[in-house]
């Protein structure tokens, strides 16, 4: 992609231009940038003599910025020790960038490097945003290779560790080795084979059918037990723990045919079935190894959360003096610096001015937020446009992004009932196969004994029900995978596939359809209280509470110290200030009063002030309603805010069903009530108060920035702040019921077809392997329609944080 004739974007990174934009001159052409970063990584490379990346490319590289970042903490070998391993002449070590977009990315930063004397070795690669560098510390600087990757406008970040790194590369190319050896053992064992084939009136002398068959017995024999020893491992393992699955029918139908084969050609037997071995390990390698990408991308944004986390950080010591430590060293209380661009090591609260961070990799929403001095920022965000300071408020395992991991960890650890039920037809059906192939070789020992093996082996082949294995699994794990990368993550392994099946939604209020940002719009004082008094109770009372009203009084800076605070569900809270028990909820909690749908504050008996809250429905609730309400959901309003302010709120958002002043038990009688009707209920909030319905319905849907209460209560936890994620996720569940259904027809279908042509003769070995096989693959490619087609240049980072897991060559 060309730039150069878009004079709205910039030349280099293809961001806005300012005005005014930086202008430069590219051998002898006029080019506009939208900083002298862009700029100057523009003439270096025009210098260099590497100019053909402008033509190259597909994508614009990154934005380059003006700041200058240091990268002097990577030559620290006490931070680098677990990422750093030698090699011959120096040291290598793996790093992640975000903004290679395309081959010509990777082109430059290898040309780039290459000139740099001290680079032994430099490997780039664009699908997996890995940069692997070997360089001779005594002729060059890590840091200086850093600063020269910066400058073009790709930023690096620590990969999950040198020993983590090798062992995936290991396993990578263990899969690689065995599926080239597979397809060159098969294609030489077919070759062999058709030339036997091919012999019909038998004119081929038996020296040299005989010479054929022992060079096919030595081609197949590593494409048998070293390319098929995942199935024969695997078969091991299920004879160890007494069930049937797959890799017994798998490894048993190779090792038959293998072995059957061998007795063949030592003594001169009419027919040998090495072709339909070999074809059986590669079809099968090849299915097994979609198979994993499709679970690889359940798992990308586990990998994704897990590689966020940064392993240096800047502490900034109580004289203002600053150094470069572990992120295992903060501790909670600790001052540090985010330098533009780095990402940020510890859940944190912004000191002095303003930032902006981007959250992509928490919420899938790539544009920065703009946070303001006190607000909360989290680990494995990444600070724009200019340094923060941070106060350190939770560390390690305590860190948003740590209990994200580890919830969706939790979940893909746990097989959903559908898949279970499907293992175990699977089981069953091997065993009644393998009685089948036995009834089937004594009827053909009896009919025609010569072609009693052949058959009985093409019979096992051929309905090996890997497809009926794969169906399920395979589309939840692209599913599930689908649902990380847009936001929504699944907490429960069945969350999917109850979710497809709701006919009802039942929406809390505040927080949920509302903005969360509730705003003071008035203050009446009673009995001798004055306003001011009044809202430094009430700020007191709310300080801390986690409830979203505490931003009503978030500008109350004088506001006492209240004790022995507790929230009552559905009604306010409770606590003690300046020696006096104060309530602040509605005015039938507050001060015994009929509700009246405004803010009291009261003793429990008298009322003191009354405070007008407003609050606005978030921007695109009402278009996510109008999408639910499409798909043929009922749509359900439980608050337990005024009657009058739900009844507006449903009036705006177009809910008929509406209920207001709704305590956690009246919210949960409710959803049971649309259960005994027969419904199937979604229930989707936010609060401490949502916990019981969240855990009570059929399936329920979390907001990330709630409660965590009601988070570990709910099946799905949607990270992105759009409410356009719950009808978005109804249909992804309802098209992965759909694939699930195709998938479970075609290989039933499959399987009740090929038994009785096998049985009956009609059906080769070698046919068979190619049957079973595109059967898998027809499973697992219907499976992984389910996955987003493109990614758009705004979701860069996630989209390449997440294809690194999916085993590519580097």
């Amino acid at each position: 992609m060309n730039a150069s004739t878009d004079r709205c974007a910039c030349h280099h990174c293809g961001e806005p231009l300012p005005s005014p934009p930086v202008i430069a001159s590219l051998d002898g052409q006029s080019h506009a940038f939208c900083c002298a970063g862009c700029a100057g990584a523009a003439q270096w490379i025009a210098d260099a003599g590497l100019g053909n990346y402008y033509e190259l490319r597909t994508a614009p590289a990154g934005q380059v910025g003006e700041d200058v970042v240091d990268f002097s903490s990577w030559d620290r070998d006490d931070l680098l020790q677990d990422h750093v391993h030698a090699v011959a002449g120096g040291r290598e070590i793996t790093v992640l960038s975000d903004g290679m977009h395309c081959a010509a990315c990777a082109w430059l930063i290898d040309r780039a490097l290459r000139r740099d004397a001290g680079v032994i070795e430099i490997s780039a690669n664009a699908v997996t945003g890995r940069i692997r560098i070997a360089w001779d510390p005594t002729r060059v600087a890590l840091s200086k290779l850093l600063q020269q990757i910066a400058a073009l406008g790709y930023r690096t970040y620590l990969s999950g560790g040198q020993a983590r790194e090798q062992a995936r590369r290991n396993e990578r190319n263990r899969w690689l080795l065995r599926m080239g050896i597979a397809g060159l053992g098969m294609m030489q064992a077919m070759m062999f084979a058709g030339s036997l084939y091919l012999d019909f009136d038998h004119e081929m002398p038996l020296a040299t059918r005989d010479f054929f068959r022992w060079l096919t017995l030595l081609v197949s024999s590593p494409v048998v037990f070293y390319s098929g020893w995942p199935f024969i491992s695997g078969m091991l393992r299920e004879l160890r723990g007494r069930q049937l699955g797959m890799d017994t029918l798998i490894a048993s139908a190779t090792l038959l045919a293998y072995g059957a084969s061998v007795v063949e050609t030592i003594r001169g037997g009419p027919h040998v079935w090495f072709d339909a071995a070999v074809m059986f390990v590669f079809f099968l390698l090849a299915a097994r190894m979609l198979e994993q990408r499709a679970r690889n991308i359940a798992s990308a944004q586990v990998d994704a959360l897990a590689r966020a986390r940064p392993v240096i950080a800047m502490r900034e010591s109580a004289d203002g003096t600053r150094e470069a430590v572990p992120v295992a060293a903060l501790r909670v209380d600790d001052i540090v610096r985010v330098a533009a661009g780095d990402v940020v090591p510890a859940d944190s609260v912004l000191l002095d001015t303003d930032a902006s961070f981007e959250e992509a990799l928490l919420t899938g929403e790539a544009t920065p937020v703009r946070k303001h001095a006190g607000a909360d920022v989290f680990a494995g965000t990444i600070c724009r446009e200019h340094p923060a300071r941070l106060h350190v408020r939770s560390v390690g395992a305590d860190t948003r992004l740590s209990q994200l991991a580890r919830m969706v960890e939790h979940a893909q650890a746990h097989r959903p009932p559908l898949a279970r039920l499907a293992d175990r037809i699977a089981g069953w059906f091997v065993l009644a196969l393998l009685l089948a192939a036995v009834v089937v070789w004594i009827a053909w020992r009896i009919h025609d004994p010569s072609r009693a093996f052949e058959v009985t082996l093409a019979l096992l082949v051929i309905s090996c029900p890997c497809a009926l294995s794969l169906s399920i699994p395979a589309a939840l794990a692209v599913a599930h995978g689908t649902l990380a990368r847009a936001g929504v993550l699944p907490l429960r392994a069945d969350a999917l596939e109850t979710l497809a099946g709701v006919t009802d939604v039942v929406f809390d209020k505040t927080g949920t359809l509302s903005d969360g940002r509730p705003r003071r719009s008035s203050v009446d004082a009673f009995e001798g209280f004055d306003s001011a008094q009044a809202l430094r109770i009430a700020a007191a009372l709310e300080r801390d509470s986690g409830h979203p009203l505490q931003h009503v009084f978030a500008d109350v800076v004088d506001a006492p110290h209240a004790n022995n605070v507790r929230a009552v569900p559905g009604a306010g809270i409770e606590g003690m200030v300046d020696g006096v028990i104060w309530r602040l909820g509605h005015a039938g909690f507050a001060c015994g009063g009929k509700d009246d749908g405004q803010l009291w504050l009261g003793d429990g008996v008298r009322g003191a002030a009354r405070f007008g809250v407003q609050e606005s429905a978030r921007p695109e609730a009402a278009a996510a309603i109008a999408a639910l309400r499409a798909q043929g959901l009922r749509l359900h309003l439980s608050s337990g805010d005024a009657h009058a302010a739900v009844m507006r709120f449903g009036e705006a958002l177009g809910i008929d069903d509406v209920h207001a002043r709704q305590t956690p038990e009246q919210k949960l009688a409710f959803v049971r009530g649309l259960q005994s009707e027969g419904r199937r209920v979604a229930m989707v909030g936010d609060g401490l108060n949502d916990a019981p319905v969240l855990a009570g319905a059929d399936v329920s849907l979390a907001l990330a920035d709630g409660a965590a209460l009601a988070q570990r209560a709910a099946d799905l936890v949607v990270s992105h702040p759009s409410l356009m994620r719950i009808p978005e996720s109804v249909a992804l569940a309802r098209r992965t019921r759909t694939i699930i259904k195709q998938n479970l027809g075609w290989a039933l279908g499959y399987n009740l077809l090929a038994l009785p042509l096998a049985a009956a003769g009609l059906v080769t070995p070698w046919l068979a392997a190619l049957g079973m096989a595109l059967s898998s693959l027809i499973v697992t490619v219907n499976a992984l329609r389910l996955a987003p087609r493109q990614h758009t240049a705004a979701q860069a980072r996630p989209a390449i944080m997440a294809t690194s897991a999916i085993a590519r060559a580097d």
